[in-house]
């Protein structure tokens, strides 16, 4: 009798916790049973959108892309025309496979399609979409077009960095040069693309960042960068199931990257700004000193602040890297 009663009390405890379990599932299964019957059912103001094949909760048409997406497509728009609208898990994307709608779409309707999408990636790293390329066509985007096309990227501005170019280009050939002497193989693709870094930096930044150190911090944060724009995030594609991305490591991974090129910007800009006062030079016309400038002296009425400088100076950076 005395070893009855805490096998009892053993065998309750288990079954305490066997009773907490099934609760927990439960739950959590009625929990998405109710989201996907919220996304299925969810209003019931019809709109006129382009024709659509029917679609799944949650995951919208991606089981109908396969491994080839591009060949999926190109079938959907034979039954559907060529415009056809699929949703990629809650994003809905607009399928365009004609020279007419396309047409219509970036000219006609350029306006009206002028957004870009603003992904995870893009709103860390590019301070809430602050810069050109992702920020929504408004009064604002109009300022930073503004400030590009007049400013930084005129025709008398990429002439004076002609000097730039060609002693980049001379280093390169002499590069090439002592090494086929060596008899040593040549990465010619590494070398063109340490080419294209090195003229941009001096075009945006002032100077090249060739040290062992420099090369390594901004090359991991940039490649880091590039590689989160392309990375799959569950709360662009999903975003009640967001909280994914904690587990997967992806906010982490993204904070870390915003943060290592917030900081690595503000030395330079912070490097530009005492440079100038201690030594009073003229303006070496690389962006940050043009940027610096238009900020200071309240050029073309328009309020640049620390953030709008550093989101030209990186979007500049990675399409011209691109």
């Amino acid at each position: 009798m005395a070893l009855t009663v805490p096998l009892l009390q053993q065998w309750c405890q288990e079954l305490n916790k066997t009773i907490s379990i099934s609760s927990f599932l439960f739950s959590s299964l009625l929990l998405i049973l109710l989201l996907i019957a919220l996304n299925f059912f969810k209003g019931s103001k019809k709109l006129n959108l382009p024709p659509s094949p029917p679609r799944l909760p949650v995951i919208g048409h991606m089981h109908l892309l396969g491994t080839l997406p591009y060949k999926s497509l190109h079938t959907l728009s034979q039954t559907y025309g060529s415009l056809l609208l699929v949703y990629l898990g809650r994003a809905p994307t607009l399928v365009v496979s004609s020279a007419e709608m396309a047409k219509e779409i970036m000219k006609t309707q350029d306006v009206t399609f002028a957004n870009r999408l603003q992904t995870s990636a893009s709103k860390s790293i590019m301070y809430g979409c602050r810069d050109l390329a992702f920020s929504p066509h408004g009064e604002y985007w109009r300022q930073m077009r503004k400030i590009c096309v007049t400013q930084l990227l005129t025709l008398n501005r990429v002439h004076s960095f002609h000097s730039i170019r060609e002693e980049e280009v001379m280093g390169l050939i002499e590069k090439i040069r002592s090494t086929s002497l060596d008899s040593a193989p040549i990465n010619l693709g590494h070398l063109l693309v340490h080419l294209s870094n090195n003229i941009i930096s001096r075009c945006t930044l002032g100077r090249k960042y060739e040290g062992q150190a420099n090369i390594k911090r901004f090359g991991k944060l940039a490649r880091s960068a590039v590689n989160h724009f392309g990375e799959f995030c569950f709360q662009d594609i999903f975003p009640s199931l967001g909280w994914i991305d904690v587990f997967t490591g992806f906010v982490k991974r993204l904070k870390n990257t915003s943060e290592g090129l917030d900081a690595f910007l503000d030395e330079i800009i912070e490097a530009h700004r005492s440079y100038k006062e201690n030594y009073d030079q003229p303006n070496k016309n690389c962006f940050i000193d043009i940027l610096l400038q238009l900020q200071n002296e309240g050029m073309m009425g328009i309020d640049i602040t620390h953030d709008s400088i550093k989101a030209i100076l990186l979007v500049n950076f990675f399409l011209c890297s691109v």
